[in-house]
């Protein structure tokens, strides 16, 4: 099956357009270097490619503003994370007069990871955030195998379960063994991978810090410091507290995901997709994955979850567009309303509340609630987006 991904090209067309750097961000093999390859395929002007995995392309490298200086057109640096020296040197040929060229830099770390990206090229740089395969992408007919397998394109397209796994076993070894090291992580592949399965565990739920560490046997900062690893490698994500103006004691603490389903179901051991509907951990691993669709048409930069000491909560709010927008999710085919969603919806004001169920059917559950499937919900809120 060929995925064109169109609406990720055209974004990536319009910001090459308004910025002369363009980098693009994301978990690896999440698809970003065939993005970059079709952009270059249709390309009108000229296109030169590094590829800073090659010894070849780091040779050619050495004095790198004495070979890029020249080029014109279109360059694209992948794995640009190899070489934080390049960043001050796309700077100055980023403010040359009249732009001569364009750069399109494929990333597997955060600005934040690799701080020089960050300072080097501020102002002058747009990030894009990719990520695997998408329901938007995909379609309704994919659900259950895309939240089975997960977005990594080579897991999905895979020619069956057992071979999905598999990759998704040596892509976490890879991941642990060769590009930890690549990034400088100094960080026994065993010790992080212990915390990463330890995280799978709390896939959900309130970040309790001081529990990770004790069960790691290591200290609060290191347990911090490694899950700010995972998080700058787009393997685990930090959904932030929301807080009101009110009269009760909220939660302060980010509640944590392992961003693709596949990985979350290698790492907890998932064995097959009927071992998921009976493990423990399947509401959890619903809310992440339907989390994760919403939030790759929404944008993560206005999105928080919401709870109180005494009980209620919010899986997600979104501010979209001037509109707060609650979402719920319940693997329940007949879901319906509690006591806790009333109260998100008085106390945050929210426009509308969304319960994203595994049915069939769309339906009202109250005058401001409504029960969805997850592909309805994207195509409103990428029809909403369309007409924004």
């Amino acid at each position: 099956m060929n995925v064109r991904r169109t609406a990720y090209l055209k974004t990536i067309r319009e910001r090459l357009r308004a910025n002369p750097i363009v980098s693009l961000v994301g978990p690896r093999q999440a698809g970003k270097t065939t993005l970059a390859r079709m952009l270059a395929e249709e390309s009108a002007e000229a296109v030169h490619f590094f590829d800073l995995e090659s010894p070849a392309d780091l040779a050619r490298l050495a004095n790198p503003e004495l070979v890029l200086r020249p080029l014109t057109g279109l360059l694209i640096l992948d794995e640009v994370q190899r070489r934080p020296d390049l960043f001050p040197v796309l700077r100055v040929l980023a403010d040359r007069p009249g732009t001569p060229a364009r750069f399109l830099i494929l990333g597997s770390a955060s600005p934040a990871l690799i701080k020089a990206g960050s300072e080097s090229l501020a102002g002058r740089v747009s990030f894009v955030d990719v990520t695997g395969f998408s329901l938007a992408e995909l379609g309704a007919d994919a659900l259950p195998r895309l939240w089975w397998r997960g977005g990594f394109p080579r897991a999905w397209l895979a020619p069956d379960d057992a071979i999905a796994r598999q990759w998704l076993d040596d892509f976490r070894r890879t991941f642990l063994e060769r590009d930890m090291p690549q990034l400088g992580i100094q960080v026994p592949a065993a010790t992080l991978g212990r915390f990463w399965t330890m995280v799978a565990h709390y896939h959900g739920q309130v970040l309790n810090l001081a529990e990770l560490a004790r069960a790691l046997g290591s200290s609060e900062p290191t347990a911090r410091r490694y899950l700010d690893i995972l998080s700058g490698t787009y393997v685990v994500r930090q959904l932030p507290p929301w807080f009101e103006n009110l009269k009760k004691r909220q939660v302060r603490s980010p509640k944590v995901y392992i961003r693709d389903s596949g990985l979350l179901h290698a790492l907890l051991g998932i064995p097959d997709p009927p071992g998921l509907q009976s493990h423990p951990k399947l509401g959890a691993s619903w809310e992440g994955f339907c989390l994760e669709q919403i939030l790759g048409v929404c944008g993560d930069r206005d999105a928080y979850f919401w709870g109180t000491h005494s009980g209620a909560e919010l899986d997600l709010m979104v501010q979209r567009a001037g509109r707060r927008l609650g979402f719920e999710f319940k693997f329940s085919e007949q879901p319906g309303t509690t006591k806790s969603m009333r109260i998100a919806l008085e106390d945050l004001a929210l426009d509308h509340l969304y319960v994203i169920h595994p049915g069939e059917h769309e339906f009202p559950l109250d005058e401001s609630i409504t029960a969805i499937t997850p592909a309805r919900l994207i195509d409103i809120l990428r029809s909403e987006a369309a007409h924004a």
